[in-house]
């Protein structure tokens, strides 16, 4: 497992990468998202169909919690 450090690190590197607000990155971790999985799963031009980090954390969110965003 990896050091708080390098979780630390992966986040902030998922926060610029993926282009995240705060809120995103609370919402990801409740979720218990790992921040390698919103990297790698940024869609390419030929993606189109993919949604974006953001867009997908609020939607899973939504799903599983329901409308209480923070």
């Amino acid at each position: 497992m990896a050091s708080n450090n390098k979780k630390d690190e992966l986040w902030k590197e998922a926060y610029r990468r993926c282009r995240l607000s705060v809120r995103h990155i609370q919402m990801a971790k409740e979720l218990g998202l790992n921040p390698k999985s919103l990297m790698k799963n940024i869609p390419s031009a030929k993606e189109s169909w993919k949604l974006y980090a953001r867009n997908w954390i609020e939607d899973m969110y939504e799903r599983h919690f329901g409308n209480r965003k923070k």
